[in-house]
């Protein structure tokens, strides 16, 4: 029986082992550049989406951005409009608290006395009779009493009412009235005035 040399059994050994060594890496070598490969076709196909994605993020982020810029034009533009029709009131309220110092610390006579008889003119004619009873304060009743006489069939009630001046009519069967007080007058001319004020100035339309 032959003996091997040790050397070249060795030898032969190590051949085996790196030829082995050089396979594998090889097979490494390959199935690394294979999964390269693959990672760069996945990549290459996920850009379009990533691209789709990142484009529509943006794109969410811009129409969030109008939306928010939007609410906050919206509340200034509230704010401000609010702002003028509060200006608005206070310049109907101006008017008429000017208007009510002049009724109440003006002249009985001339002109008044031709405004309550252009009143119970026009309570009479709206009514449809003058056949009424009317009311008015104490400051005006004699100046009252005095026009009730170009109305035949009306009276003087002997209550009299709080009010700036002007008077309320009853019909005497009690199924209608009219409240002519320049209270009530002027409460009726509010919104015309607030509608006048607000056109010229262009608030509140």
């Amino acid at each position: 029986m032959s003996q091997r040399h040790p050397l070249t059994s060795n030898s032969a050994l190590e051949s085996t082992i790196d030829k082995i060594l050089k396979n594998t890496e090889k097979d490494i070598l390959s199935s690394v550049k294979s999964g390269l490969d693959d990672a760069q076709r996945h990549l290459d196909d996920s850009l379009p989406k990533l691209e789709a994605e990142y484009t529509k993020i943006i794109s969410d982020g811009k129409k969030e951005a109008d939306k928010i810029e939007k609410q906050i034009i919206g509340s200034a533009d509230l704010e401000a409009r609010n702002k003028q029709l509060m200006i608005l009131e206070q310049a109907v309220d101006k008017v008429f608290s000017t208007a009510l110092d002049k009724i109440a610390n003006g002249d009985r006579s001339g002109d008044y006395s031709n405004l309550i008889k252009s009143l119970l003119d026009e309570s009479t004619q709206i009514l449809g009779t003058t056949e009424v009873i009317v009311f008015t304060n104490s400051k005006d009743k004699d100046l009252v009493q005095s026009t009730l006489s170009q109305f035949p069939g009306s009276e003087l009630s002997s209550e009299t009412i709080d009010c700036l001046g002007g008077i309320i009519v009853k019909s005497k069967d009690g199924s209608m009235k009219f409240d002519n007080t320049l209270n009530a007058r002027i409460q009726r001319m509010k919104p015309l005035i607030r509608k006048e004020i607000a056109t010229k100035f262009g608030v509140g339309n």
